[in-house]
């Protein structure tokens, strides 16, 4: 567990990532074990499209990086995460504002672990969406994620280096 002061700073670093804060979102829920994160994003001046509904470069950009860096946070420094891509599906437009709630949960972590353990890198898709406070889902992104040992992704790296040279 991360100290109370690590999380708070951690969390106004994130809130100032150009991903972040130039989208409009904000972070507002960080638990020290890295395991829960919450997103909030309202409808203002620079989050609006030209149909005064939240732009949908705003919901992505705000949820870009979270589960990988929950991850690189969980995992630690023998790890390699990377963010692969994404899905999105815009559900309905949105006029107010709206959250998305990432969740690590044992189960996920575990099956994580184990493919690493068992392959040296893994690559998985997790879903996550934005929603009202009343649960009504307004987008949904379908995040793919590569995680490896760090010993492999570097061999791994050294040999596509040495094949290209």
């Amino acid at each position: 567990m991360r100290s109370k002061f690590y999380v708070w700073f951690y969390r106004l670093v994130l809130n100032c990532m150009p991903c972040i804060w130039g989208g409009g979102g904000k972070v507002i829920v960080l638990t020290p074990d890295f395991r829960r994160l919450v997103v909030r994003l309202r409808l203002k001046i620079r989050t609006m499209n030209i149909m005064g509904t939240i732009f949908g470069g705003s919901m992505y950009a705000s949820t870009d990086p979270m589960f990988m860096i929950m991850l690189m946070e969980i995992l630690g420094k023998d790890y390699v995460v990377w963010d692969k891509g994404c899905t999105i599906r815009f559900k309905r437009p949105a006029k107010k504002n709206i959250f998305c709630e990432f969740l690590i949960t044992d189960e996920m972590l575990e099956k994580v672990k184990s493919e690493v353990a068992s392959n040296n890198e893994t690559t998985f898709t997790w879903t996550v969406a934005y929603k009202n406070k009343d649960g009504v889902v307004y987008c949904e992104f379908d995040k793919v994620l590569y995680v490896a040992t760090k010993s492999f992704y570097e061999k791994k790296l050294a040999a596509r280096r040495a094949k290209n040279s």
